[in-house]
């Protein structure tokens, strides 16, 4: 598992996995067609020159993603894994990986609260549950990483 920097090619999959109705289910997140979602990537991720944003590749082929973006004052982190790679650890060395190079604390998270195991993940990880949010009908868990 390495992380490496965005390539065009990597947002064919991305959309893929957006595009999968489990994942869709697990993180509330509805896919969007692959215009809308090119123009996202293009203009609010790739495009924003604060954020930060890594592909995660397993045995060289792109898995997913992990990226951290400012809203307002805060710095949000969010990450998104290919159904294959669930379950298998890539997600915390991904995220480890990713906050050894994203240095800014506090960094936040705030996954659908029904995502249990994004929830786990980013506790592993040394994220602390704050509270709750909601957006829209969905509540999602805030979690906070602190200095050390």
């Amino acid at each position: 598992m390495r992380l490496r920097d965005v390539e065009q090619a990597d947002l064919e999959v991305f959309h893929e996995q957006e595009r999968d109705p489990e994942a869709a289910q697990r993180s509330k997140f509805p896919p969007r067609d692959r215009e809308k979602f090119m123009t996202h990537w293009a203009t609010k991720v790739l495009g924003d020159p604060l954020a930060f944003v890594q592909t995660v590749t397993v045995d060289g082929e792109p898995a997913g993603h992990v990226v951290a973006w400012w809203e307002q004052d805060k710095r949000f982190i969010g990450y998104w894994l290919g159904r294959r790679h669930w379950g298998r650890g890539v997600g915390t060395k991904a995220l480890t990986l990713f906050l050894r190079r994203e240095k800014t604390r506090p960094l936040y998270a705030d996954p659908f609260a029904g995502n249990t195991g994004s929830v786990r993940l980013l506790e592993k990880c040394g994220f602390q549950r704050v509270g709750t949010v909601r957006h829209g009908e969905q509540e999602h868990t805030v979690l906070v990483l602190r200095e050390e």
